[in-house]
């Protein structure tokens, strides 16, 4: 039989990184178990969830050994959204404030 010829990658790879994978998780976790508080836990859980995110998309959706040109089609336009998003938040605040100073009291 005639099989499709295909880079193979080792199982230990995939193995290193579950456990990463577990590893990232439990630190998750451990930041609401130690009830970290404030900025500081929306910034530690957005990291590890951040952290994860890459690992999946690098390992098991196979982009780390795609070409470059690929993985820029496919991770640049949601980066660009997320980029113009964050320039609307910031924006829709400045507004919101604009118009309380303006008619005297925010709601």
């Amino acid at each position: 039989m005639d099989h499709a010829s295909g880079q193979q990658h080792p199982i230990g790879l995939y193995l290193k990184v579950w456990g990463l994978l577990f590893v990232l998780s439990t630190m998750s976790y451990l930041v609401d178990f130690f009830h970290v508080q404030g900025l500081l836990r929306w910034g530690l859980i957005v990291t590890f969830m951040l952290m994860k995110a890459g690992l999946i998309v690098a390992v098991f959706m196979h982009l780390r050994w795609e070409r470059r040109a690929l993985v820029y089609a496919i991770l640049l336009p949601p980066l660009c959204v997320l980029v113009l998003v964050a320039l609307m938040v910031f924006e829709g605040d400045y507004i919101f404030l604009t118009r309380g100073a303006y008619f005297g009291a925010l709601p």
